[in-house]
């Protein structure tokens, strides 16, 4: 026999506003909009962190290619989405080539 009152507390929760995304549909829906907006496609995403209004992540897009490939000009850009995954803002952090690794500080 079930016990009634687990039963009736599960019904007495309150149902959230909005269901949040998941992790892996906000990626994908941060990399179409962005892709849409800028014309760049996203060759990785290199940081990814809920923030106190949305998400922040870090994205690495090719923006100029060469030849040979490990002079191609690559760049960090930090998105912000809202809770549901919209984006709301972006801005490029560092341009740099493909082949050069960061300088240790």
């Amino acid at each position: 026999m079930a016990n009634t009152s687990e039963n009736q507390s599960d019904n007495k929760r309150e149902p959230r506003e909005k269901e949040l995304p998941a992790a892996m549909d906000v990626l994908r829906g941060a990399h179409a909009q962005f892709t849409a907006l800028t014309g760049m496609t996203a060759e990785s995403v290199s940081s990814f962190e809920r923030s106190e209004g949305g998400w922040t992540l870090c994205i690495e897009v090719l923006e100029l290619a060469r030849v040979p490939d490990t002079m191609s000009l690559l760049a960090s850009y930090e998105v912000d989405l809202d809770r549901q995954g919209e984006l709301t803002g972006y801005r490029r952090l560092r341009r740099y080539e493909r082949g050069r690794a960061d300088r240790n500080p």
